[in-house]
């Protein structure tokens, strides 16, 4: 998908689960173009570095091991720290201060981990909010919720798709009929910007009701940069969601897509029992899928033909997110 600005976003964007990263495990990574290495240290915190060593060049995510807080390189036993400094020479009574390793900002929450990038290496400039307690009106306990993964989470690699083409879908109403089947089109009840963030309220009509203003759900949601949306629902739905969308290089992204479901009254387990996994599945986790159809061969519109309804949401998201190219096409 050709686009007319870069992607290479800043922002915080998500990298995986917290189970992918188990303690003593390095795993390679691949997103902005850049090879990378993560691993979970002694210290219980997930830690993303550039992925060759600064000695010879090493891939640390191949071979590399997890020693106290450091990663050590598979070649030659270099050691780099959580901060990406060298920590350990084999056989040297010194370190190389010079040489460094990129060190990426991550924060972890509810299961999930997430990156942050700028182009220039600059540190963040907004903390990743909090899935669960974005919306305090409605509810926010983690205990309210079945895990998310593995049972409720979908990961698409390498798809030719922009993370901002992914949050142009918050204001268009018309697609729902046609790419995801819906009986009723919704409607975008409010919006604003705050900041790095996009928020929108989205309703779907009662149509048992002869009241036009009747919503049988509303939808809030919050899109933080263009990293992903965040979403509670409210009404004949209450699950939250997050979906995701993560540059892998200048041509395509990874999706990550994870609901938080409603227990059953009276059940204390984490995992999810065969029903509500089935009715997930049918109902919710589908929708990705739907959209990709679309996106694997879509064209980007500089100047659309927008709807009447859409118009004005959907160009005030394509303003705000100008802000999160630092650097140009």
């Amino acid at each position: 998908m050709k686009v007319p600005f870069t992607w290479k976003v800043t922002g915080w964007f998500m990298i995986g689960w917290s189970a992918e990263f188990p303690p003593g495990e390095v795993r390679p990574l691949h997103y902005f173009g850049e090879d990378l290495v993560a691993y979970r240290g002694a210290d219980g915190a997930v830690h993303v570095l550039t992925g060759h060593c600064r000695h010879l060049g090493a891939h640390i995510g191949h071979g590399g091991k997890v020693v106290g807080d450091c990663v050590e390189c598979p070649f030659h036993g270099w050691r780099w720290g959580p901060d990406g400094r060298n920590k350990h020479i084999p056989g040297e009574n010194r370190v190389n201060k010079v040489l460094t390793l990129r060190s990426y900002p991550v924060q972890e929450q509810n299961g999930c981990v997430f990156l942050w990038h700028q182009p220039d290496g600059r540190p963040p400039s907004w903390s990743m909010p909090d899935i669960l307690g974005l919306f305090p009106d409605l509810q926010t306990d983690p205990t309210a919720f079945y895990r998310p993964y593995p049972e409720f989470s979908r990961k698409a690699e390498r798809e030719p798709v922009h993370p901002q083409v992914v949050l142009e879908n918050g204001p268009d109403s018309a697609h729902f009929r046609y790419v995801h089947r819906a009986t009723v089109t919704p409607r975008m009840l409010d919006w604003h910007v705050a900041e790095h963030t996009w928020n929108f309220l989205t309703g779907w009509p009662d149509v048992r009701s002869d009241d036009p203003d009747a919503m049988a759900l509303r939808i809030h949601a919050q899109m933080f940069g263009l990293g992903g949306s965040i979403s509670a629902f409210e009404g004949s739905a209450r699950h939250r969601l997050i979906f995701a969308c993560t540059p892998v290089d200048d041509e395509s992204s990874d999706l990550f897509y994870s609901i938080w479901w409603p227990k059953l009254p009276g059940d204390d387990s984490d995992v999810p029992p065969p029903e509500v996994r089935q009715r997930v599945e049918k109902q919710y986790l589908i929708t990705v899928w739907d959209d990709l159809s679309i996106w694997r061969y879509q064209r980007y519109v500089e100047h659309p033909a927008l709807s009447a309804q859409d118009a004005k949401p959907y160009l005030s998201l394509r303003k705000w997110a100008t802000q999160f190219y630092d650097i140009p096409a």
